[in-house]
């Protein structure tokens, strides 16, 4: 009777976090940060595998995130949500039968809701063509340009299944290569097949480049208080259309960015502070004069005082 060697079997990794952003260095080789959205404790769960030549994942968080991801290069990513109420990419609200995909080494934002579940594939690019090549698949190369695909139905359950048996399965006894193969069948199914992606509508562009405009100024002055008017004379518009922009793109207005943004890049100096930086030098060096209001606002938006995060940063 011939067994099966385990060291060629697949490697699991399970891991929790207590911080949207700490959640975001937990997957294997991408670059991303997190930015919480909605008030409360945070809490997220990342299950991967590794596979010879792909990377294969189920991500949990609890909390709606403003997500600015770059997966490995020389690879594609493709996610399936279970849930797409709420989901954008790129500003793109997902649709129901629609998955994501984004190639290796470019920038994409993701806005997702609260309790969200999604499922992911990273592949690396020669290993795909090589599959289609050996299986005489045309691969449909829109989503190197397009950030929504859409999939049959049965097709996004095949995929879904597959990558849930393989993170949740008791044993990892079959060999990487059996388990990747399997995926790679589903997964070339979905990119040969050839159906139009949804159209965007023409106030998309503009729209998009108003937000990623005053995204790029608020980075350069989140040290200090940025105003409404400032952001209209920034982008040409008027404070309506700034409103329409932000929340067709991102889901929120742009007061809430504003303020959103600034907690959060609190919330990061605090937990990488040095021992002799206390809240009072933090908040004021991000703007944040009425400490009262701040404390109040923190612990509402992330469950815990500035001062626990001070306390509970890692060395």
């Amino acid at each position: 009777m011939t067994t099966l060697d385990s060291s060629f079997a697949p490697t699991r990794c399970i891991q929790e976090a207590f911080d949207a952003d700490e959640h975001a260095q937990n997957l294997t080789r991408w670059q991303q940060e997190y930015d919480q959205l909605s008030p409360g404790s945070f809490y997220g769960r990342l299950d991967e595998v590794a596979l010879e030549t792909m990377q294969v994942f189920k991500e949990y968080t609890g909390q709606a995130l403003r997500q600015d991801c770059r997966v490995w290069p020389n690879s594609l990513w493709i996610g399936i949500p279970t849930t797409r109420q709420g989901t954008r990419i790129n500003g793109q609200p997902l649709s129901a039968g629609e998955v994501m995909c984004r190639p290796g080494g470019r920038d994409f934002e993701l806005v997702t809701p609260e309790t969200f579940d999604i499922y992911g594939l990273v592949i690396q690019l020669p290993a795909l063509a090589e599959a289609a090549q050996r299986q005489g698949v045309s691969l449909d190369k829109r989503w190197q340009e397009r950030p929504r695909r859409p999939a049959p139905k049965e097709t996004l359950n095949a995929v879904s299944f597959l990558i849930e048996r393989l993170l949740t399965s008791q044993t990892l006894t079959i060999a990487s290569h059996i388990h990747q193969d399997i995926l790679l069948m589903a997964l070339l199914e979905l990119l040969q097949a050839e159906q139009p992606s949804a159209e965007l509508p023409p106030s998309y562009a503009h729209r998009k480049d108003v937000v990623d405009r005053v995204k790029r100024y608020v980075d350069e002055h989140l040290d200090g208080p940025v105003t409404m008017e400032e952001l209209c004379q920034l982008t040409h518009v008027s404070r309506r259309t700034l409103q329409y922009s932000f929340t067709t793109i991102l889901g929120i207005s742009p007061l809430q960015f504003l303020r959103l943004t600034r907690l959060n890049r609190v919330r990061r100096a605090l937990r990488a502070a040095s021992p002799e930086q206390s809240v009072t030098d933090i908040a004021t060096y991000w703007g944040f004069w009425h400490l009262g209001q701040f404390a109040h606002d923190y612990k509402q938006q992330f469950g815990e005082s500035p001062s626990q995060t001070l306390n509970g940063r890692a060395f």
